[in-house]
């Protein structure tokens, strides 16, 4: 059973998120433009989306790349993962970002990310003296090995 999202247009242009096909995770996020963007190579973008949302408390709305656009055309968004909180209520932003060394230009209408939505728990952290010991122990970044 799906869970009701409120969704707010700020711009009339402004689509809804959609899922490409009935078992999609991801809801495709369409950029709200007047005019054509250009992102030039190694630069950031704010692309808006004309939409607030009210996530349902103890959920988090998960902003992902496109896999087509972040694969064939380099474009993804730049702080890798965005997290939109059940308390947020301004505008979706995409910072999309050009990993690659061409412009690109993003169209009014274009998909441009993916909203995932996932439930969260949330800790209460406190200080402690030790903690358990594991196998792992203190082992960093690739202490575990690569096969």
């Amino acid at each position: 059973m799906p869970t009701p999202v409120a969704v707010k247009k700020l711009r009339p242009n402004a689509k809804l998120p959609t899922y490409g096909s009935e078992f999609a995770a991801g809801a495709d996020l369409y950029a709200c433009l007047d005019a054509p963007v250009t992102v030039a190579p190694h630069e950031t973008v704010l692309v808006p989306t004309g939409l607030s949302l009210e996530i349902p408390v103890g959920w988090a709305g998960l902003v992902y790349a496109r896999s087509g656009l972040a694969s064939k055309r380099n474009l993804a968004p730049a702080n890798k993962v965005g997290v939109i909180d059940p308390d947020y209520r301004g505008e979706v932003m995409v910072s999309l970002h050009n990993h690659g060394t061409t412009p690109q230009t993003v169209e009014p209408g274009e998909r441009v990310a993916q909203l995932v939505l996932t439930p969260y728990l949330t800790a209460q952290f406190f200080e402690a003296e030790a903690l358990s010991d594991t196998v792992r122990g203190q082992g960093g970044f690739g202490s575990t090995g690569t096969k």
